[in-house]
């Protein structure tokens, strides 16, 4: 697969934006800088940030065994997931396949750039149905999205059934793995070279507790990531946002403890939530949530509120009539869930 064949032809031969620190990159050296027009006056963030945020990348890079020239960096994962439109998708022309139900801002990014969006639901068990995936795309199909662990369903797809996407859709394949810390299986960033045309989207909002700061990190091959770099604003990821996050990648340890605590709170949740008379069906799950089926989504909902509970009504979205979606909190606040829920 050529990515160049992939990639929109104004973008081919578009000449990128070159900014002051993208001409000199050493601005961590002790220089008098007159080149950016900046406020000479220091007070922490009167310089531009770092375009390529260098240092951000190399923790990432030691973290994940990724190189650097193979990570791009946004203002969230939406920005990134609207990069990868922009750069690839043709308005009024390509079209893009989305698995529904699944994480919402596909659909928005799909019609921000006048892009179609072909939808393919999932099976009844939440998985994907390779053979109505590879019949729905055609020519014009450049990206197909995958997230798994998949919101809101909570569940991982198989390892055959994303193999066998990778191996025969004929554009990009999209890989959102927003919830992978949280998960049992094995990210794909390990795989990520046998497969020139994925793209693997993670973020610092849920399991690094970052949400905050926005920031989205998108790992893919050097012509991916090139072609991206040619259309980011320059400096797309601020110097306090950069800040931040070096300083949670450089305390693992936290990290790895707070996912720890999450995971033993889904248990005691789900565990709990076996005794709810009108809780139908727990399903499976592989993030920091669990979804649930219920005799009434949206009076459950509602009664929850009254107590000062704020979840998640799924019942709107396809396959997700009465269910709801509970976010795993602290081990207080899981208390106070199931105690709201024994009340109903």
């Amino acid at each position: 697969m050529k990515i160049e064949k992939l990639t929109r032809k104004n973008i081919r031969v578009l000449k990128p934006y070159s900014s002051a620190r993208d001409e000199f990159k050493d601005f961590d050296k002790e220089m008098i800088f007159l080149d950016a027009n900046e406020n000479p006056h220091e007070n922490g963030v009167n310089r531009y940030p770092d375009p390529q945020q260098t240092s951000v990348k190399n923790e990432l890079s030691k973290l994940k065994g990724i190189p650097t020239s193979q990570i791009l960096l946004g203002n969230g994962s939406d920005e990134v997931l609207d990069l990868i439109f922009r750069a690839f998708c043709e308005p009024k022309k390509d079209n893009v396949i989305t698995l529904p139900p699944t994480y919402g801002m596909y659909k928005v990014l799909a019609n921000l750039n006048n892009v179609e969006e072909k939808e393919v639901l999932l099976t009844k068990d939440f998985e994907p149905c390779v053979k109505t995936i590879l019949e729905t795309a055609d020519s014009n199909s450049k990206i197909l999205f995958l997230c798994s662990p998949n919101n809101p369903t909570g569940n991982s797809f198989s390892t055959k059934c994303v193999e066998g996407l990778l191996n025969t859709f004929q554009g990009l394949v999209v890989l959102d793995e927003a919830y992978i810390d949280f998960s049992s299986q094995q990210s794909w960033l390990e795989r990520l070279n046998e497969f020139p045309n994925l793209i693997i989207t993670q973020t610092l909002s849920k399991a690094y507790g970052m949400a905050g700061i926005r920031l989205g990190v998108c790992y893919a091959s050097k012509k991916v990531t090139a072609v991206l770099n040619k259309i980011k604003p320059p400096y797309n990821v601020n110097e306090l946002t950069q800040k931040y996050a070096l300083k949670r990648l450089l305390n693992m340890d936290v990290v790895k403890e707070e996912i720890t605590k999450i995971l033993k709170e889904r248990e005691r949740l789900i565990t709990n939530l076996k005794t709810i008379p009108f809780v139908e069906e727990i399903y499976p799950t592989d993030a920091n949530f669990v979804l649930v089926k219920v005799d009434n989504a949206t009076k459950r909902y509602e009664q929850l509120i009254e107590k000062g509970i704020v979840i998640r009504n799924r019942t709107t979205q396809p396959l997700c009539e009465n269910t709801l979606r509970l976010t795993v909190g602290t081990k207080k606040e899981t208390k106070l869930l199931i105690k709201a829920l024994n009340e109903l």
